[in-house]
């Protein structure tokens, strides 16, 4: 039987809503987890980071539990996290980086990724931007000699730059050094938390 010109207008308009609420529920990033301290909970809250940061992992040979400290630390899981705005007698100004995302990452550091890789991403979508710490990490390893496991060294290479984690710029600045050690920490109990919720 022959399908009518009004059948098939009526299916290509069903299939663009389908689309349509598809892509509009792929964008929508949520709240963040709501046991940011768990990653068995973060994973069974958002199922389907588990498989981007499975993804990044096999890609960049990056520990799953140390990107996702890294990424608790830069923007505590927030899609659109920034700097806080500086003030002057209660006027907000400019904010102090261009950090930006679920991985606080800069904007010329961010150019610097999407070239190497050879394609446009996302600092608010959570796939690129674990995507992005673990080829980051991955930088560091290579780079700077630093082992994939070291969480509280790739997390002041992370902070500081690849430059400023050469000069030692971090040795002064003994709350960055506080900061690393918690990131290290929180490293060491996902480690835990995957290894028992895998």
């Amino acid at each position: 039987m022959k399908e009518s010109s009004s059948d098939a207008f009526y299916g290509r308009y069903r299939f663009s809503i389908l689309v349509f609420i598809a892509v509009f529920l792929t964008s929508c990033a949520g709240p963040p987890p709501k046991d940011p301290n768990n990653l068995c909970s973060i994973f069974d809250d958002k199922w389907s980071w588990e498989r981007s940061a499975k993804r990044a992992e096999r890609s960049w040979n990056s520990p799953i539990p140390v990107m996702m400290a890294i990424m608790k630390q830069e923007s505590a899981y927030v899609d659109d996290a920034k700097p806080p705005r500086g003030r002057f007698l209660g006027i907000p100004l400019w904010r102090k980086s261009s950090s930006y995302g679920y991985a606080q990452a800069k904007d010329e550091t961010w150019r610097w990724y999407e070239r190497s890789i050879g394609k446009n991403r996302d600092r608010d979508d959570f796939s690129d931007a674990i995507d992005f710490i673990g080829w980051y990490n991955n930088q560091s390893v290579r780079t700077l000699g630093i082992s994939r496991t070291d969480t509280f060294s790739l997390y002041l290479a992370y902070h500081e730059g690849h430059g400023g984690y050469r000069q030692g710029t971090y040795r002064g600045k003994q709350w960055l050094i506080n900061v690393a050690a918690r990131v290290r920490d929180q490293a060491a109990r996902y480690t835990q938390q995957y290894n028992s919720c895998s």
